[in-house]
């Protein structure tokens, strides 16, 4: 059908069109990576997806690339939301961040919000409107947010990249390979935790557990089952050292009860204690923090009005006396009883901040050890902040250490 052997996948007449370039030169260049995609991956056609959820939007790791985005023309095809950029759009001055900086930071949301991608910038976005359903095939680029989406969702996507996730949501279709398809998202391993976790324990046991398993989807096992914060957490930590894109866990993942899902599972099985975990613990505290940050992924409400019952408990109406950040999703700050408990958290003197977080923004890297409740943050902050410490703990240790 195609002599030149373009491209091996599939395409409906509709999507030659558009390959050809009959749709204009942006939809060209988006079906072009879809197809690459495609054709790497050994996928046979394109499917629809629900939302898109787009990441490579912090100027302090996007930099002077965002002139392609803003090169692009047209609306994307399906709901599409952006990960955090890289400051508060109301607080940018009160952060610190540099007037050209918050120039550039804006042009690239505008690139972004000119082609129909909701302003709504966080990494939580399942907790903002953007909630799949069982099934729903979708095109993420959030770890935290993928692994969520398919383990605790029931929802289908792959780890998408900012160019391949841009470019579906610019098309409204994905390659048809990996996690979509339900033949590669059975459980390959066991691990069976022996311990009762709560708290920071699901950031060490993600972190632990996406060192240990590589690209094989897990089956856990706990004593008991998680809250959706503590499953937000392990998803990301998971996510961040790990490069599988969904778990198992029996009551929670809703394909975990099929009949048959167990079939892929090797003999080979992990095991991890209690003592693990505090080994896990007192390897990161190297150091004295000179900064709390939680918020990574974003606080949910219920996460905020934890923090600030802990800081009504140990602080007794004292400020906080170390540098004290919390980073959620603006949409969750608009509820009225949210924003009455976000004011009380700040009369501590603690900062609650949108839209961006502590390793996309340029106005933490002068810290040099961090205290948080996050796997994430302490995978990424030696990385992205200039090669500060992280140190994990949880959420009750982070607010007393706070005083």
């Amino acid at each position: 059908m195609y002599p030149d052997n373009r491209y091996d996948m599939h395409l409906t007449k509709e999507e030659e069109q558009i390959y050809e370039g009959e749709e204009g030169w942006t939809k060209k260049k988006a079906m072009e990576i879809l197809v690459a995609i495609g054709d790497i991956n050994h996928a046979s056609k394109l499917i629809q997806i629900k939302t898109a959820h787009v990441s490579g939007v912090s100027y302090k790791t996007i930099g002077e690339a965002f002139e392609f985005i803003n090169s692009l023309e047209g609306r994307v095809e399906v709901k599409s939301t952006l990960n955090p950029i890289g400051m508060d759009i109301e607080k940018w001055d009160e952060m610190g961040i540099s007037k050209e900086f918050a120039n550039k930071q804006t042009e690239v949301l505008a690139a972004y919000k000119k082609l129909g991608i909701s302003a709504d910038c966080t990494c939580i976005p399942y907790l903002i409107g953007n909630a799949p359903g069982k099934g729903e095939h979708l095109a993420w680029a959030e770890s935290s947010a993928v692994l969520y989406a398919n383990s605790v969702l029931g929802a289908r996507t792959n780890m998408e990249g900012a160019p391949s996730a841009l470019a579906a949501a610019l098309i409204g279709k994905t390659p048809f390979y990996g996690l979509h398809q339900a033949e590669n998202r059975k459980p390959e391993i066991k691990v069976c935790v022996n311990c009762d976790l709560a708290d920071a324990d699901y950031s060490a046991l993600g972190f632990m557990i996406g060192d240990l398993v590589g690209d094989k989807i897990p089956m856990i096992e706990i004593p008991s089952l998680p809250s959706k914060d503590e499953l937000k957490h392990l998803s990301a930590a998971i996510g961040a050292t790990g490069s599988v894109g969904m778990y198992h866990i029996r009551g929670i993942t809703p394909e975990s009860e099929a009949e048959g899902m167990e079939s892929e599972l090797s003999e080979e099985k992990i095991e991890i204690e209690k003592n693990d975990l505090e080994e896990f613990y007192a390897l990161s505290r190297t150091r004295e923090p000179d900064v709390i940050a939680i918020g990574c992924p974003h606080c949910s409400s219920r996460e905020l009005k934890r923090i600030y019952e802990l800081l009504k408990t140990g602080g007794e109406g004292r400020k906080v006396g170390k540098d004290f950040f919390i980073f959620t999703a603006r949409a969750i700050t608009q509820n009225n009883q949210t924003q009455r408990i976000i004011e009380k958290i700040e009369n501590y003197g603690v900062k609650v901040i949108c839209d961006t977080c502590f390793v996309v923004s340029p106005a933490f890297e002068n810290y040099d050890c961090v205290l948080t409740n996050s796997g994430k943050m302490q995978r990424y902050v030696p990385l992205l902040c200039r090669g500060a410490k992280a140190m994990l703990c949880k959420t009750e240790e982070c607010v007393r250490g706070a005083f």
